[in-house]
């Protein structure tokens, strides 16, 4: 039985990807090591400012000694692989061509905010771990990523409404159809951007981040696919290749840690993704992203009620610690059954937003 080209165009880069990043890991841990890219005091700080003296026990350990900046892995082999089947596809054409998934209408908008947003995360965590920067724990303030994550939005939000004529939102036909927003299409960008890159913050366990963020582009692909956008396919299938390499590494004890470059650039980009199986792919992918990224949205929720709780409550707490899985890890669940469980709930709530992605 033949496997049909599309199906191949998908898989076929996944596992270049995946080897590619394995091969990355080997070339760049020991640099990581042997320059000592860690953070040199433990700790950190909420995001209005508080001692996290609990983290800080839990995790006095973990914090030193063990290498940040692992997200470079995860988008170099994304850009290698990317890159290579163009640059193959370009020279020798015939197959090789089948086979390039680079295309201006589908893959340059994803791949540019990947890039960038991993080039700002990396030198956020360069300052962190060197010890430089302008906030407590060293790096770029929370104020500055935020404004790169916001011009990164809005130009992805120009280009949408002005590029593409992107000014409503899907809707499955249960659900009342399209929604109509016009220039509203900017705004909204914009928050959806943000508030999904808020949820990067569940980066803070062995193997957490990198399989729930597998987990949703492995989503997204299937959506894309069935959208018969197939390079965006093959795209959000390289990316879930290229973290799988990263896991590999990253699950307990974790070589190192996906920190921000990676952070930012997954988060911002699922958010392009979103959109992009949305309306313009005749579809949904909107309004199943708060479903697929279930968990990022509650980080980020937990997040924010334990400031408003303090701020409103006279310093009393709703979770021992924000965001919600470090809760559950201060409860006495060892930090591997809380990603582990994170796991399955991300396998759960893909499935159940690519079903409702799939309806007319």
């Amino acid at each position: 039985m033949l496997v049909p080209l599309d199906i191949m165009k998908v898989l076929v880069p996944t596992a270049i990807s995946f080897v590619i990043g394995i091969g990355i890991s080997s070339i760049l841990t020991p640099y990581l090591y042997a320059f000592k890219m860690w953070k040199k005091k433990a700790g950190k700080k909420t995001l209005d400012g508080a001692a996290t003296p609990f983290f800080d026990e839990l995790h006095k350990e973990k914090e030193i000694g063990t290498p940040r900046m692992g997200g470079v892995i995860i988008w170099l082999s994304i850009f290698f692989t990317t890159l290579g089947f163009y640059i193959a596809g370009s020279i020798f054409g015939g197959v090789w061509t089948k086979f390039d998934f680079l295309s201006r209408d589908q893959t340059w908008i994803p791949l540019f905010t990947l890039v960038v947003g991993a080039l700002v995360g990396l030198v956020d965590d360069y300052l962190e771990v060197k010890g430089g920067g302008d906030h407590v724990a060293g790096g770029l303030s929370l104020t500055k990523r935020l404004f790169v994550v916001m011009v990164l939005a809005l130009f992805g939000a120009l280009w949408f409404f002005y590029k593409l004529d992107v000014v409503a939102l899907g809707l499955p036909e249960a659900f009342g159809g399209s929604i109509y927003f016009g220039w509203l299409i900017i705004p909204l960008f914009v928050a959806v951007t943000v508030f999904i890159y808020s949820g990067g913050v569940i980066d803070g366990l062995d193997g957490l981040a990198g399989g729930i963020f597998g987990i949703m582009y492995g989503a997204y692909a299937v959506i894309a696919f069935n959208q018969d956008q197939i390079n965006l396919a093959a795209f959000c299938a390289v990316v879930a290749g290229s973290i799988l390499a990263f896991l590999w590494f990253n699950i307990p004890p974790a070589r190192y840690y996906m920190s921000e470059t990676g952070s930012m650039a997954l988060t911002v980009t699922l958010a392009v993704v979103a959109f992009m199986t949305d309306e313009l792919g005749g579809g949904h992918g909107l309004f199943v992203l708060p479903i697929i990224a279930l968990l990022l949205v509650l980080t980020t929720v937990s997040v924010m009620l334990q400031i408003v709780s303090k701020k409103f409550r006279k310093g009393k707490k709703i979770f021992l610690i924000a965001p919600l899985h470090h809760h559950f890890e201060a409860t006495g669940w060892p930090s591997y059954k809380v990603t582990m469980r994170y796991w399955v709930m991300g396998v759960v709530v893909a499935i159940l937003g690519i079903i409702i992605a799939l309806l007319p």
